[in-house]
C-alpha cells in the first residue's frame, strides 16, 4: 500500500531536471516535456511498479546521461506512460511526442525525414511480439531543445526498412559476428541533420580484441587501440565483458561507420569499487572533457556516488577519423528503489 505522505515520481524527475538544468547552464527542459513527465510519472515515489521497465530495472525509468561529444548538454531518457501501459501505447506516445517537438523546432523538412525513417515502426505490423514499446530520448542546451531520439525495437525481419547504407551495414555486421542480434533502432533528429543506429546484443561473453575483424571491416580498426584503453582503464584491467552485458550500436556518418560499444555496468561482477576515478584517469588527456563529466556528475548528484549500481552503462564510441569517446549513463540514487524493494520483502 502507498504512504499516504508519498508523492508523485513526477516531482522527483522535474526537480532533477530543473536542478541540473541550471548546474550545466542549459534551458529549462520543462517547458518542452512537461505533459509527457506528467502522463509518464503520475503513480507515488513508493510505487514499486516503476521498477518493472526496460530501460532502467529495479528503479524509475528516468536515465541521465553524458556524451564527452556533447559535454554541455542535459540528455535523458525515459519510457513513456507509466508501468501500466502497453508498449503500443508507449511506442505510439514516443512518436508523437518527437514529431510534436521536431516540426516547430527543427523544421518541416526534418518531419518528412523522421516519417520516411519511422515508418515501418510506428505502422500497425506485428504488434504482438513488442515488449516495451519504445524509449523517448531528448536533449538541451543553452538555447533550448538541442536533439530528440526515439528507440524502437528492431526484428531482424524489418532489417530491410532501414535505409538502404544501414541495411547492408546490419547484414554485413550480422554475417561477421553471428552472436550479434538486432534488437532496437534509434532514430534522432537535431536541427541541421538526422541520424539512425541500430544496436545489437551480443550473446554470450566477448573479450574486447575480438571486435578487430569486424572494426577492419568497417574501416576502424585502427581505432581499436584507444577502445581497449578506456575499457581497461574504467574496468580495472578487464577485457572479457560477461554474457548480457554488452550492446554494440552502429551507425553510418558522413565520415564512415561509427562503432558503439555499451557496457552494461550491472553485468560486471567486478566492477572497481573506484570506477569513477578510474573512468576520470581515462580522461585525464582531455582536462576539458575531464571538467565537463565532473560538472555533470555534480549537476546530478552523482560525483560522490560510491555505489556501483549508480553508473548503468559506459558507452565508448569511434569513428574512422574519432579516437574512443565515451558516454556515461547514470540512475541517480533518489531513482533507485533498493529500499522500498527490501522492504516489500520483508512483509512478504
Amino acid at each position: 500500500m502507498s504512504d499516504r505522505n508519498a508523492k508523485p515520481v513526477s516531482n522527483l524527475v522535474k526537480r532533477s531536471l530543473r536542478s541540473a538544468a541550471q548546474a550545466l547552464g542549459t534551458r529549462d527542459p520543462l517547458p518542452y516535456i512537461d505533459g509527457l513527465i506528467d502522463r509518464t510519472f503520475y503513480l507515488p515515489d513508493d510505487d514499486l511498479s516503476y521498477t518493472q521497465n526496460a530501460l532502467t530495472p529495479g528503479a524509475v525509468p528516468y536515465e541521465p546521461s553524458f556524451s564527452e561529444a556533447e559535454p554541455g548538454t542535459l540528455r535523458f531518457t525515459i519510457e513513456p506512460l507509466g508501468p501500466n501501459a502497453s508498449p503500443v501505447a508507449r511506442r505510439d506516445e514516443a512518436t508523437r511526442e518527437m514529431r510534436r517537438l521536431i516540426s516547430p523546432i527543427f523544421g518541416r523538412d526534418a518531419l518528412r525525414w523522421f516519417d520516411s525513417r519511422s515508418e515501418e515502426w510506428r505502422g500497425f505490423g506485428g504488434l504482438s511480439w513488442m515488449n516495451y514499446g519504445a524509449w523517448f530520448g531528448s536533449a538541451f542546451d543553452e538555447d533550448g531543445l538541442y536533439a530528440t531520439k526515439i528507440y524502437y525495437e528492431l526484428l531482424p525481419t524489418q532489417i530491410d526498412a532501414l535505409s538502404p547504407g544501414l541495411s547492408r551495414l546490419t547484414r554485413m555486421i550480422m554475417a561477421e559476428m553471428p552472436n550479434l542480434m538486432p534488437i532496437f533502432t534509434s532514430i534522432g533528429c537535431k536541427k541541421e541533420t538526422g541520424s539512425q543506429r541500430v544496436t545489437f546484443l551480443h550473446r554470450g561473453a566477448l573479450a574486447v580484441n575480438m571486435l578487430g575483424p569486424l572494426m577492419n571491416r568497417l574501416g576502424i580498426g585502427h581505432q581499436l587501440p584507444s577502445l581497449m584503453r578506456i575499457v581497461g582503464v574504467a574496468l580495472g584491467g578487464r577485457f572479457e565483458l560477461p554474457s548480457g552485458g554488452v550492446l554494440i550500436g552502429v551507425r553510418e556518418t558522413p565520415d564512415g561507420a561509427e562503432l558503439k560499444l555499451e557496457i552494461l555496468l550491472a553485468a560486471i561482477p567486478d566492477l572497481p569499487a573506484r570506477f569513477l576515478d578510474l573512468l576520470k584517469l581515462g580522461l585525464a588527456e582531455r582536462p576539458r572533457q575531464l571538467a565537463a563529466l565532473s560538472r555533470w556528475l555534480e549537476a546530478f548528484g552523482m560525483d560522490d556516488a560510491g555505489e556501483q549500481g549508480h553508473f548503468s552503462v559506459l558507452s565508448i564510441r569511434v569513428t574512422p577519423s574519432s579516437p574512443a569517446r565515451i558516454s556515461l549513463y547514470v540512475r541517480p540514487i533518489e531513482f533507485e528503489m533498493r529500499e522500498q524493494i527490501e522492504e516489500a520483502r520483508s512483509l512478504q
